[in-house]
């Protein structure tokens, strides 16, 4: 007889405990630990050392573990006290191998490990729901429920849910010829089966109850449904089918559907001890938080603060409301803040998040219904936030129940970059998160930039190619902005006045004392005004103005900075004056001087009013372009009765009446005008880089109708389609 081997059981424990700690916050070894669970059910967890190695040793030398001899159980013991870390692959390799000896093998339940795709662990059982920006809302795309994280699973079931099954009603559905015939989906199938999904990108039929809970079903080998799709269109007998019997796969997922998405037959239900007058507190508390949270997000104000502690004097915008209405309303400060139960209060940054996208995704399910499956147009571009990430915002513009023409933000994605075809595939998804398609786009609008509009890969051909009738119109608004901004850019007159006038707002509007000055100096000009009847007085007239900066991309704030700085050229010489005249200001000073002779020039006075006449002409065109109202036959007027005025101010007539505007300036502010007959003499700049010309072809030609015929050649370039389409 062999001498039986004999193990420290103290010493097997403490390393079987160490190896517990190190493995407790992993989901791949279940509890309880290997030792104990290898001799089965009998010693738990939570006994104390001493009695659960009574239990082993008693099971050992009892022979009561079933099919297991004594040789096994010793070596359970003797591989778990060399390494504890291998005991279950090992013993379970030897049990499998036994078992299968005496025939009464059967899958290892307890020892074994989690691995991908089981659901033998706990899964998450709480309320969240996953990044549903993350999931793909095409079944084609997807990836199965097994791959996810055991304890992300219910939350990814749940984002799934929360979206909807992709059936995208008004597809434009590809017909495959089947034995000959023209078969294709029929969209009809959505009202029969409800689960039923459809994937535009791979042209296959998928089961949606399915594919969320076929995994927790012993379902062993592949179903059309989940995996490959079904696309057999001419057997609409196999989707009859795939639903069977009472006891089939199907059936059996639908009813852990129903039981997943009814709260009172949940297991987070059956074991809550919440009575009525709590559910009661919890549903006032959280719609109080909903309250709060829409009047931010309807104002655009943001949520939180830099410190929300308890001792903190400005908790953010979320939590300052909250307390408002606590302190105002006895019911709301009954159930909410400090009365909340600390883990139930439906203030943190995760609550007011989710709350946010609920308000989103009902927004957006108002749309959708305000829609009504009719067609519509889109309207995209791209910008960067401040992390430098490239963004694509998408809206809709279509034709309401009313009969009036509105555009509705849809949503923003982030894009990995702004080629056409990535742009494209972007604006499909999120086209499909909402069952739209691209049949029922007719119009698109972007800006003119070569991977929007281009004839060959831009995005509007790549759309297209998709839905023909989807026609692309570019922004007429835009499109006048960048025929003001290649003549400013172009025209070398036009970059010198707009750089002396942004010298000038650096001289005074950086400056609050220079700018106190120029109130100060209008005020006094306007009580003299009015003391000699020079000007009128009433409501909305005589009020205070600034220079404000113009921005580069709207033109619209040039002529209002232009129309800013001749009505008060008289204040803003008087200061520039002042400045100069003050040498103790150094630098200033000899700028103001500078500046003031190229302010007094009759060159800059000619410029200014030039400008002013030209944008002032594009502005009120630019105004009507931007309204929402505005149809493209109107806009065809406007069009042309803006450059039928153009015509006009270069004629003889529109000159003469011009130069005497000027002239009649510089008159009231004692301005030299200059003898039109003389040679010509710049201000500011050399004169050896202009010929020598007599003043009346310099101003008329050179300046006057150099920039009017660019303006007009502007125009006709930038819409030119458009004239050819309104006199077909």
């Amino acid at each position: 007889m062999k001498k039986r081997k004999t193990v420290d059981l103290k010493s097997l424990w403490e390393k079987a405990s160490k190896t517990r700690k190190v493995e407790l916050g992993s989901t791949s070894i279940p509890e309880p630990v290997a030792v104990t669970s290898v001799v089965g059910s009998v010693a738990q967890p939570q006994d104390p050392p001493s009695v659960v190695l009574e239990t082993i040793v008693s099971q050992v030398h009892n022979e009561s573990i079933p099919s297991v001899d004594h040789e096994i159980a010793s070596r359970e013991l003797e591989i778990a006290s060399n390494d504890p870390n291998t005991a279950t692959t090992e013993l379970g390799e030897e049990q499998e191998q036994q078992q299968h000896r005496s025939g009464e093998f059967t899958e290892p339940s307890t020892w074994s490990p989690i691995r991908d795709g089981d659901d033998s662990g706990d899964e998450s059982n709480d309320e969240a729901i996953y990044d549903i920006d993350r999931l793909s809302h095409d079944p084609g795309n997807r990836i199965p429920i097994k791959r996810y994280n055991v304890n992300e699973r219910n939350s990814v079931i749940r984002a799934f849910i929360a979206l909807g099954p992709c059936q995208p009603w008004d597809h434009d559905f590809p017909i495959r010829y089947i034995g000959g015939k023209p078969r294709r989906f029929v969209p009809d199938w959505f009202h029969q089966f409800r689960w039923l999904e459809y994937s535009v990108q791979k042209d296959t039929a998928f089961c949606f109850v399915c594919y969320l809970f076929k995994h927790k079903l012993n379902s062993s080998g592949g179903d059309a449904f989940v995996t490959t799709g079904f696309r057999n269109w001419h057997m609409k007998s196999r989707i009859t089918k795939h639903c069977g019997s009472v006891n089939s796969f199907h059936n059996m997922a639908q009813e852990k559907y129903n039981l997943f998405i009814t709260p009172k037959r949940s297991i987070v239900e059956k074991f809550a001890t919440i009575n009525e007058n709590d559910k009661a507190d919890y549903m006032s508390r959280l719609s109080y938080s909903i309250q709060c949270a829409k009047y931010l997000l309807r104002q655009g104000l943001a949520s939180r603060g830099h410190d929300e502690s308890e001792n903190s004097l400005n908790k953010g915008n979320f939590k300052e409301l909250l307390n408002m209405l606590a302190k105002n309303f006895e019911e709301v400060g009954r159930v909410v803040l400090k009365n909340a139960p600390k883990n139930c209060k439906m203030t943190s940054p995760e609550i007011q998040r989710q709350i946010a996208n609920c308000c989103a995704k009902e927004t957006t399910k108002l749309l959708m219904e305000d829609l009504g499956g009719n067609y519509f147009a889109i309207l995209a571009d791209e910008s960067s936030d401040v992390y430098q990430n490239e963004q694509l915002a998408l809206c809709l513009r279509y034709v309401d129940k009313k009969g009036r023409v509105v555009e509705r933000f849809l949503g923003i994605v982030h894009v990995e970059s702004t080629t056409s075809l990535t742009l494209k595939i972007a604006i499909e998804k999120l086209l499909m998160e909402h069952n739209l398609s691209w049949s029922m786009v007719r119009g698109q609008g972007y800006d003119g930039a070569s991977n929007m509009k281009g004839h060959v890969n831009g995005l509007k051909k790549l759309i297209m190619d998709e839905c023909p009738s989807a026609f692309y119109v570019h922004c007429f608004a835009h499109q006048l902005q960048l025929s003001l901004v290649a003549v400013a850019k172009e025209n070398p007159d036009c970059i010198w006045f707009f750089d002396q006038v942004r010298f000038l707002l650096n001289l005074i509007g950086n400056s609050c004392k220079k700018a106190q000055m120029l109130r100060e100096a209008q005020a006094q000009r306007i009580l003299e005004a009015l003391e000699f009847d020079d000007i009128q007085t009433g409501k909305g007239l005589n009020q205070e103005m600034g220079l404000g900066r113009p921005g580069d991309t709207r033109w619209g704030s040039h002529y209002k900075t232009v129309m800013h700085l001749l009505s008060l050229y008289p204040s803003i010489r008087k200061v520039l004056t002042k400045v100069g005249d003050d040498r103790s200001q150094g630098v200033e000073c000899a700028h103001a001087q500078t500046m003031l002779t190229i302010f007094r020039s009759y060159e800059f006075v000619f410029m200014a009013h030039l400008m002013q006449t030209v944008l002032g002409f594009t502005a009120d065109l630019n105004y009507a372009l931007q309204k929402r109202d505005q149809d493209i036959v109107n806009a065809v007027e406007l069009i042309s009765l803006t450059k039928l005025q153009l015509h006009q101010l270069r004629e003889d007539q529109g000159w003469e009446d011009f130069l005497k505007e000027v002239e009649s300036f510089c008159v009231k502010n004692k301005i030299k005008i200059p003898d039109m007959d003389i040679f010509y003499k710049p201000v500011g700049r050399d004169r050896r880089f202009f010929v020598q010309i007599k003043n009346l072809h310099r101003y008329r030609v050179d300046m006057f109708l150099s920039i009017i015929d660019r303006q007009l050649l502007e125009l006709n370039e930038r819409f030119s389609e458009l004239m050819k389409g309104s006199t077909m």
